[in-house]
């Protein structure tokens, strides 16, 4: 008699184990898939970024030079009525507008603004929940 497992031409359902394996390769490839569009969206995201911060930088420059300009003006116009006295007042105007500026970037730097304070505290929320199941569950 022949081997019945040689002549069956039906191909054995897989195991749980190869299942499991083929399941797990799955999902590493869809991860592997999602975090390279990610990575994509990370790099176009930067590339963005830094095109409307040299469009910034453009932009201030430009806005600077508009300032001069229109200063020399301001100075050409009332030297006559007011003399030097026309560069005291623009200096202090300068000097007072740089004066509010400087309050408000210390405001924004008080209130912790800067450094991811929602994901900051999202992170603690997850380490205290983690730290205090760890915890109880040794005592």
């Amino acid at each position: 008699m022949s081997d019945p497992t040689v002549d069956d031409p039906r191909p054995s359902p897989p195991g749980l184990f190869a299942s499991a394996a083929a399941l797990t390769a799955s999902l590493g490839g869809l991860l592997g898939a999602r975090a390279s569009y990610a990575l994509l969206e990370l790099g176009d995201a930067r590339d963005a970024l830094l095109r409307v911060l040299m469009l910034g930088v453009a932009a201030l420059g430009a806005a600077a030079l508009a300032l001069v300009g229109l200063s020399v003006l301001l100075v050409v116009v009332f030297w006559e009525a007011l003399g030097w006295s026309i560069l005291l007042i623009l200096s202090l105007a300068y000097a007072v507008l740089a004066w509010l500026l400087l309050q408000r970037a210390r405001r924004i730097l008080a209130e912790g603004r800067i450094g991811l304070p929602v994901t900051l505290a999202e992170l603690r929320k997850d380490r205290d929940a983690l730290v205090g199941t760890v915890s109880e569950e040794s005592p």
